[in-house]
């Protein structure tokens, strides 16, 4: 029996907007069959209840490929107060491959709303599904935010051959050698009060397990940004074509800027990648746009000819469209506080021992953002971590 089911949902609260972002898909209802459904949230309430429990067994990808069949869905949103009592109610739609994206405006009422129950009431009409129960995430000044990537900047994954890909879908995570020195670090700034978000080019339907290794990891609050691969295969789209399989520029760059639009302009932001593909490249644009070191436009004529950024013409219309909706967050944010500043740090995991990045003259004078830093993966560790 199939039912619909929330993929990274996420609930952002700030002083002006509550925003959602999140996929539907329908899948297998586990707890109907008696089957285990993931430990995560098991986990979860059992640190919250200070209870020791058996970790279960994590899931792997390939568990997961339905999510790659595309619905029309209507989810149906009620804001509660503390007291529960309901402030909001709306039904939104989503997009053919079930996705949704947009915001809440708040006012004095609207902000009131602490809790989010969510349900599903347009494949059975008159039938109204419940989701679950969220509370959004609270971002207030001053905003602190650290963006990681994940393969090969926390798990270091491989899909170069058609065995390594297979091993990848068919493997839990943890299988992988986990990158120590970057989840030392990221977990230092969550210490230090930032909001973590994970971006990956991993497929859609990676979700669970990655969820998973993060709280293997004790990496428990971390709204995740994964690939829809549904996308790729709607030819009639074009939001991502098949050249966005191994192109990661323009995807990656284009969740940078809506994580930022979601949450407003923080005063500190951590940027974390490696130096394997393009994420020097992709962080460093967004430094210059953050600076207004350069006028949005010109910037983005810059990208177009560059072989990391291959844009069809509406991917490239959209990204420019981005990039004057923060340009004008930022002004917008600077306007109300003169003072206010992003404090902009990134981190790039070496590839073997390179002691400088290389990139286009472009971005010379936004070099000294970045620090090199070893992953801290060796054979010792890897032996320790594929015998546990």
């Amino acid at each position: 029996m199939k039912r619909p089911h929330l993929v990274h949902f996420l609930s952002i609260k700030t002083d002006e907007n509550l925003h959602i972002k999140c996929s539907m898909t329908l899948k297998e209802n586990l707890i109907a069959q008696g089957k285990n459904p993931g430990f995560a949230l098991e986990i979860a309430q059992g640190i919250a209840k200070g209870i020791t429990k058996e970790i279960p067994k994590p899931r792997f990808p390939i568990q997961a490929f339905r999510m790659l069949v595309g619905e029309d869905f209507k989810m149906k949103i009620i804001g509660l107060d503390d007291q529960r009592n309901e402030i909001y109610k709306k039904v939104f739609e989503s997009d053919n491959r079930g996705q949704f994206n947009f915001k809440i405006p708040l006012n004095e009422h609207r902000n009131k709303i602490s809790v989010l129950q969510i349900y599903e009431v347009g494949i059975s009409p008159g039938l109204e599904i419940h989701l679950g129960t969220f509370i959004p995430l609270i971002i207030t000044d001053p905003k602190k935010i650290v963006i990681c990537d994940f393969d090969k900047t926390l798990v270091d994954t491989k899909y170069s051959t058609t065995k390594e890909l297979y091993r990848s879908l068919t493997k839990p995570l943890d299988y992988f050698p986990t990158v120590t020195r970057s989840v030392s670090v990221i977990k230092n700034y969550i210490k230090e009060g930032f909001h973590p978000f994970i971006l990956s080019a991993s497929p859609h339907f990676y979700e669970d397990a990655m969820r998973d290794w993060l709280y293997q990891n004790q990496i428990y609050s971390a709204g995740i940004f994964l690939k829809d691969y549904r996308q790729v295969f709607n030819f009639f789209d074009g939001d991502l074509t098949p050249k966005d399989l191994k192109i990661q520029g323009l995807y990656k760059l284009n969740h940078l800027l809506d994580i930022l639009m979601m949450t407003g302009i923080p005063h500190d932001l951590v940027l974390m990648g490696d130096n394997f593909e393009s994420d020097p490249i992709i962080y460093l644009s967004l430094s210059k746009l953050i600076s207004e070191s350069i006028d949005p436009w010109k910037l983005w004529k810059e990208l177009s000819g560059m072989e990391v950024f291959q844009m069809n013409k509406k991917q490239s219309s959209q990204l420019l469209n981005k990039f004057y909706q923060l340009s004008n967050d930022i002004k917008k944010w600077k306007a109300h506080d003169p003072e206010a500043k992003c404090n902009l740090k990134i981190w790039i995991r070496k590839k073997v021992q390179e002691d400088k990045i290389s990139v286009p003259d472009f971005f010379d004078q936004e070099l000294p953002l970045i620090e090199l830093y070893e992953g801290m993966i060796n054979s010792k560790e890897v032996l320790e971590q594929r015998e546990e």
